[in-house]
């Protein structure tokens, strides 16, 4: 219990601190340790080459005094010391050692610094004498404790003579390296200041970088940001200043018909987005202004986007495009108008009906029945939409298709108001569920308002659709002026028409829908003499369908 309260404590202190302190004390901790661990081992290495410098030094000394003739030489005389000594004495203080001490075999003096202990025995094992090899090692003698150097001395007959011991004091030695040490200390002082003032420096640029935020801060608003761009349904698309994306949400992969949100980060804006809505972000990145909302074409997907800038602290860091999708509202609406379409023919058609009884009941009452066989006679197709027996193909044809028969009214009743006479040719035959509707109403549509702007008042459009186990052939004729010679009507915001900022998705639509289903669009002039646009779709279709329902004739 008392270590889980201390955890908790040490916990909360931490969180207490503030990023900048948590920062500071941690890189002041890595400098402490990183100067104390090179110091202690700079510290070790010096110590030791301080000694083995030393320990050259005495050797070769040792050696040297060892060698000469007259050292030798001295060992037969009655009074070694006499010759031994001043050459001894000569030797330490010239090579700054603090004793060369000659002995012979037994041990007994022939020099020492102290001249009163020469001819005592010394005060250490001869170990040169009896192993016949140099020895090194820190000993206690008379002069304190030192470290030392044994060196044989060998006579003529290579027996071992005596030892020449040379030593330098550990407290000399110790002196060495506090004086090699304290320049040391001082720029391990100064180096331990600097990192510490670096350290600091280093928190409050990485405080200023993350905009003053603390850890918990920034946890908060990246769980926030987390579940805002994937919990909305609009698509959310940012780029940084070089046009490459930074951040996508899974709407906005969707929308745009990507495998991964995170996998597209870091790619151009040119390698992602479609001709128009890369315009779009282009033109926010060089101007820095807020662009217009727009409809724009992701695949089959019709989008509003809208781009604007993004500015820290006044400054341009990228921009953001937001994107929704109008799809499913273009296609509701177009069931919607479909539907109302129908509904108004219904009407009118109840309207022309009442006014045909009233005619026959006035012609009969007049007594004029030839004329009430011809009104009769006349009014036999039923208008604009009649009820099939059960055998409609033995009959003439139709668009049996109810979707497609509602759109066709809704464009009838468009063209009539734009002065534009829409007729169905006589052999179009569609059966009921020929296909997708979505993808027929798209289509056809499409290429109805196509051909009625083209038209144009006084103008005339025929459409013929066939369908049969074989597949589905589409046929939009117009008088207008036709398709330029050589133009791309299909390529993405093409438009001849006034106003065209927001043109030039229709067509463009067609073609990717066809090319989706496996089919082909093609343009041709018309015999009328405008344009003919021709569709084939290799959905079969089966004979018979569609009975009691709805027709366009």
């Amino acid at each position: 219990m008392g270590r889980e309260t201390a955890a908790t404590y040490d916990e909360a202190v931490v969180k207490a601190m503030t990023l900048r302190t948590q920062l500071v004390l941690l890189q002041v901790v890595i400098v402490l340790v990183i100067v104390v661990t090179v110091g202690l081992s700079a510290m070790w290495m010096q110590e030791r080459q301080i000694r083995e410098a030393s320990q050259d030094r005495m050797i070769a000394v040792a050696q040297s005094v060892a060698q000469l003739p007259s050292v030798i030489e001295a060992f037969d005389d009655p009074d070694p010391s006499a010759v031994i000594q001043p050459i001894a004495e000569l030797i330490r203080e010239s090579s700054d050692v603090a004793y060369v001490v000659v002995s012979d075999a037994d041990g007994i003096r022939f020099s020492h610094p102290n001249p009163s202990l020469i001819g005592e025995r010394v005060s250490t094992d001869p170990d040169a004498v009896r192993s016949g090899e140099i020895y090194t090692g820190t000993q206690t003698g008379t002069l304190g404790e030192s470290w030392r150097v044994k060196v044989p001395v060998f006579g003529p007959d290579d027996t071992v003579m005596g030892q020449v011991s040379v030593g330098i004091l550990e407290s000399e030695l110790r002196a060495d390296f506090l004086g090699e040490m304290t320049g040391f200390s001082i720029a391990l002082g100064a180096a331990t200041v600097i990192g510490v003032v670096a350290a600091t420096f280093t928190a409050r640029m990485v405080r200023r970088r993350i905009y003053g935020l603390e850890p918990e801060e920034i946890r908060g608003m990246l769980e926030t940001r987390e579940a805002t761009l994937h919990g909305i349904r609009e698509g959310l698309i940012a780029f940084d200043e070089e046009g490459r994306v930074s951040l996508c949400n899974d709407a906005a992969a969707r929308l745009l018909g990507l495998d991964s949100p995170s996998g597209v980060v870091g790619t151009a804006v040119d390698e992602l987005l479609e001709q128009d809505l890369a315009a779009l972000v282009d033109q926010v990145r060089h101007d820095g202004g807020e662009a217009p909302q727009r409809l724009v074409l992701s695949g089959e997907r019709v989008l509003v986007a809208r781009a604007a800038p993004v500015r820290v602290d006044g400054r341009f860091v990228g921009a953001v495009v937001i994107l929704m999708d109008r799809t499913e509202l273009d296609h509701a609406l177009q069931q919607l108008a479909g539907a109302q379409s129908l509904a108004e023919g219904l009407r009118a058609q109840q309207h022309e009906f009442a006014n045909t009884l009233h005619t026959l009941g006035g012609l009969i009452e007049l007594g004029e029945t030839d004329a009430a066989m011809r009104v009769i006679e006349r009014s036999g197709d039923g208008g604009a939409i009649t009820r099939l027996d059960a055998h409609p193909l033995d009959r003439h044809g139709g668009i049996r298709d109810i979707e497609l028969a509602a759109l066709l009214l809704a464009k009838r009743a468009r063209a009539r108001e734009r002065g534009v006479a829409l007729t169905i040719s006589d052999d179009s035959l569609l059966p009921a569920g020929a296909g997708d509707d979505a993808d027929l109403v798209t289509v056809v549509g499409n290429l109805l308002d196509n051909a009625i702007d083209a038209a144009g008042r006084g103008g005339r459009v025929q459409l013929r659709v066939v369908g049969s186990p074989d597949g589905l052939e589409i046929v939009v004729d117009d008088d207008g002026p036709g398709v330029p010679e050589g133009a791309d009507v299909f390529a993405l915001g093409y438009s001849t028409k006034d106003g065209a900022m927001q043109r030039g998705y229709g067509l463009t639509l067609v073609s990717r829908i066809v090319e989706r289903l496996g089919g082909r669009v093609g343009v041709e002039t018309s015999p009328a003499g405008g344009a003919r646009f021709v569709v084939r779709l290799p959905s079969p279709v089966g004979p018979g369908a569609g009975a009691e329902r709805a027709v366009l004739s």
